[in-house]
């Protein structure tokens, strides 16, 4: 699987553990920024992510910011993008199986780097049910 990745200020820390673990597991990741601490604006991260998950449906997306919210209301501004804000491996896990979330957000003040070992493995692990849950992931798209 390729996966962009980028975050805010508050996720610039955690970002090379969850690039190095996902190419542990041979994923691709291409690092959309940014590439230090200095104060950023979250929703231009968000947008230029969710541009290239839109341009290659066969892609996925990680934001990273202090808590997540932020990411995941300006990821979900775009029509296409179902970003999901998880906290353990239990909602990646329903967000990919029910949601067919294509953009994983977390906040680094709020998971630490076990948590977001696990998050990963159920994201990278869960594959979409479809069925039932297609026809309301199909009204989201309204």
């Amino acid at each position: 699987m390729k996966f962009f990745i980028a975050t805010d200020h508050a996720g610039v820390a955690i970002k090379p553990n969850i690039i190095a673990m996902l190419e542990q597991r041979g994923h691709t990741v291409i690092d959309l920024g940014p590439s230090n601490a200095d104060r950023v604006d979250y929703p231009d991260f968000a947008h230029k992510l969710c541009t290239q998950v839109l341009a290659d449906a066969s892609t996925q997306g990680i934001l990273i910011c202090g808590t997540g919210i932020g990411m995941s209301l300006s990821a979900n501004k775009h029509t296409g993008i179902r970003a999901a804000l998880v906290h353990d491996a239990y909602t990646a896990s329903m967000a990919r199986a029910h949601n067919d979330a294509n953009v994983l957000c977390f906040g680094e003040r709020v998971v630490g780097l076990g948590v977001c070992e696990s998050i990963l493995d159920a994201w990278c692990n869960t594959p979409f049910e479809g069925g039932r849950h297609a026809q309301r992931v199909a009204k989201i798209e309204v």
